[in-house]
C-alpha cells in the first residue's frame, strides 16, 4: 500500500480503463477503501437499473390498465384475443432470449442493454397507432423482443460489480422498481383516464407518455451505464482494480467474457440446478402471467368501477415493496438461506390466491386483500437471479443459465393468460386454479433446489475435502489465477453453493 488514499497497482491500471490480471492481484485495499468504493458503485449503478426496471414493469402492465380505458372496445377484441395479446409479448421475449444471451457476451453489455431500452420505448409508443387486433399483436411481439435483454443483462452486471454475499440485496434494490411501478402506474393510469379534453383516446395517451419516458431513459443509459468494472468511468483506475479484486472470491469469472465458450453453454444446459431454477421460474410465471394480464379485469369483477379498479391495485405495489425489503434484510443480515426465503414468499402468495378463490363473491374486500398479497412472490425473482450470479461459474455458462431462466419466464407467462377468458367472469375459477397450482409447484421446486445444494456441497466435501483444505494445497498465486480463470463452478474443486 502506498498510503490510505491510494492503492498499490502497476502503471497499467493507471493509464486507462484496460486492466490486467496482474494489476488486480496486486491490490490490497483496506476495509475503509473497499466500503467507499462499494458506496460509490451503489449510488451510481443501482438508481440507473432501478428506474429502468420500474419503467419496464410499468410498460408491461400498461396493457392491463388500458383494458379499463377502452382498448378492448376500440380495437374490438373478443373471446381469447385479449389473452393472446398478453401472451404474444412473451413469444417475442422467448424468441430473443438466447440471441440476447450471446450478444451479452460478444457486445459491450451495457451499450447493448441500453440500446434495447431505447427501442422498447419507441415500440411502446407505436401501440397508440394500432387500429385492430393484428396491429396490437405485432407491436406486443416486438415489445417482448426489445425488453428481453434487461433482466438478464442487469443480473450479469451485478455479478461483475459485487461479491456473492452482496448480490441478493443489490438485486432486490433495483428490483424494487417493480413494486414502485405498481404504485405509480395506478396513479398515472387513473390520471390519464380522467383526461376529457384530448381528442386522443386515453389508452393511447397512456402508451405515448410511458413510451416517451422510457425512450429518454434508454438514452441516459447509453451514456452512463458501465458494462464492467474495468469500463466504469465513474471510478478511478485504482478503484476499478479494487472492484475487480473484490470479486475474485466469487469464483464465477470476472475478466474473460469476450469469448463465447460452447463447452460452458453445454455445461449450463446439463446442470441440475439450472433445471430446478427453470422449473421454479416456469411455474411461478404461469401464476404471474394470468394475474398480470387479468389483474385489472379481476379487480373490476369483484364489484369496482373501471377507474376504481385501477386504483385498487396500488396497495399490491406497497406489499411487493415490503416483501422485497424484508427479503433483502433477511438475505443480507441473517443466515436464512435464500431458497428458504423464496419458499416463504411463494407460500404467502399461495395463501392470497386461495382467499380469492375460496371466499364468496359478497366478501369483495377480503378477496381484494387476498389479491394484494398474491404479489409477494415477486421478491423471489431477484433472489433467483442472485443464485445464478453466485452459484454459476464461467461467464458463458452463467449467461446461458440466465437465458434458460428467462425462457422459463416467457413460457410460463405465455401459458398463464390462456387459463383465463372473459366468459369465466366474474369468478374466473379456471384461471385462478391454474394460478394456485403455479404457486404450489413453485414452492416444491424451490425447496428441491435447497435440498440439491445441500447434497452437492456435502458430496464435494467428501470428494475434495473442505474448501479451506483445498485452498491450502495451492500457493496463493495459483489460487488467485484459478479464481480469475473463467472456469465453471463444476471445474472449481473448492467452489461451494450458496443456499
Amino acid at each position: 500500500m502506498e498510503d490510505k488514499e491510494s492503492l498499490s497497482n502497476s502503471n497499467g491500471a493507471k493509464d486507462g480503463t484496460h486492466i490486467h490480471v496482474s494489476d488486480v492481484l496486486r491490490v490490497e485495499p483496506t476495509p475503509e477503501q473497499e466500503a467507499r468504493v462499494v458506496r460509490k458503485i451503489d449510488l451510481y449503478i443501482l438508481p440507473l437499473m432501478g428506474i429502468c426496471y420500474m419503467l419496464q414493469l410499468m410498460d408491461k402492465s400498461t396493457l392491463s390498465y388500458a383494458t379499463q380505458l377502452g382498448i378492448l372496445k376500440d380495437l374490438k377484441l373478443q373471446g381469447s384475443q385479449y389473452s393472446w395479446t398478453s401472451s404474444i409479448f412473451y413469444f417475442g421475449y422467448l424468441f430473443w432470449s438466447f440471441p440476447s444471451s450471446y450478444l451479452a457476451v460478444r457486445a459491450p453489455l451495457a451499450k447493448y442493454v441500453a440500446s434495447t431500452v431505447v427501442l422498447w420505448g419507441i415500440v411502446l409508443m407505436c401501440h397508440a397507432a394500432t387500429k385492430d387486433y393484428a396491429g396490437l399483436m405485432t407491436v406486443r411481439f416486438f415489445l417482448g423482443v426489445t425488453e428481453a435483454a434487461v433482466g438478464p443483462g442487469f443480473s450479469l452486471i451485478v455479478g461483475l460489480f459485487y461479491k456473492r454475499e452482496e448480490q441478493p440485496a443489490r438485486m432486490l434494490i433495483w428490483f424494487t422498481g417493480n413494486a414502485v411501478a405498481n404504485i405509480l402506474s395506478g396513479i398515472i393510469a387513473h390520471g390519464v383516464g380522467e383526461i376529457t379534453t384530448s381528442k386522443i383516446a386515453t389508452w393511447k395517451l397512456l402508451f405515448l407518455i410511458l413510451g416517451g419516458v422510457t425512450t429518454f431513459w434508454g438514452i441516459v443509459l447509453v451514456f452512463l451505464l458501465p458494462s464492467s468494472p474495468s469500463e466504469a468511468k465513474f471510478l478511478t483506475p485504482d478503484e476499478r482494480a479494487l472492484c475487480l479484486q473484490r470479486t475474485i472470491a466469487n469464483k464465477t469469472g470476472i475478466l474473460e467474457k469476450s469469448e463465447f465458450k460452447i463447452p460452458q453453454m453445454v455445461a449450463g444446459l446439463l446442470d441440475p440446478q439450472a433445471w430446478l431454477l427453470f422449473l421454479a421460474m416456469f411455474t411461478v410465471s404461469v401464476a404471474n402471467g394470468g394475474l398480470s394480464a387479468f389483474g385489472s379485469i379481476l379487480v373490476a369483477a369483484f364489484g369496482f368501477s373501471p377507474l376504481t379498479a385501477v386504483l385498487m391495485q396500488m396497495p399490491s405495489g406497497g406489499i411487493q415493496l415490503g416483501a422485497m425489503i424484508l427479503s433483502s434484510i433477511l438475505a443480507a443480515y441473517t443466515k436464512i438461506p435464500r431458497t428458504i426465503i423464496m419458499v416463504f414468499m411463494t407460500i404467502v402468495s399461495l395463501v392470497g390466491i386461495v382467499m380469492v378463490y375460496a371466499l364468496p363473491s359478497e366478501q369483495k374486500w377480503s378477496r381484494l386483500g387476498g389479491s394484494w398479497i398474491t404479489t409477494t412472490y415477486v421478491a423471489t425473482t431477484p433472489l433467483q437471479l442472485s443464485l445464478i450470479t453466485s452459484n454459476v461459474g464461467g461467464f458463458t455458462k452463467r449467461s446461458t443459465v440466465s437465458g434458460m431462466l428467462f425462457v422459463a419466464y416467457c413460457v410460463g407467462n405465455i401459458a398463464g393468460p390462456q387459463f383465463y377468458s372473459t366468459d369465466q367472469a366474474p369468478r374466473y375459477s379456471k384461471g385462478i386454479r391454474a394460478t394456485l397450482a403455479g404457486y404450489g409447484l413453485a414452492t416444491f421446486f424451490t425447496f428441491a433446489l435447497f435440498l440439491y445444494y445441500i447434497f452437492e456441497n456435502k458430496r464435494r466435501d467428501m470428494k475434495y475435502g473442505l474448501p479451506a483444505n483445498v485452498s491450502e494445497s495451492m500457493s496463493e498465486s495459483e489460487e488467485q489465477e484459478l479464481e480469475v480463470s473463467n472456469k465453471t463452478d463444476r471445474e472449481l474443486t473448492d467452489f461451494r453453493y450458496i443456499l
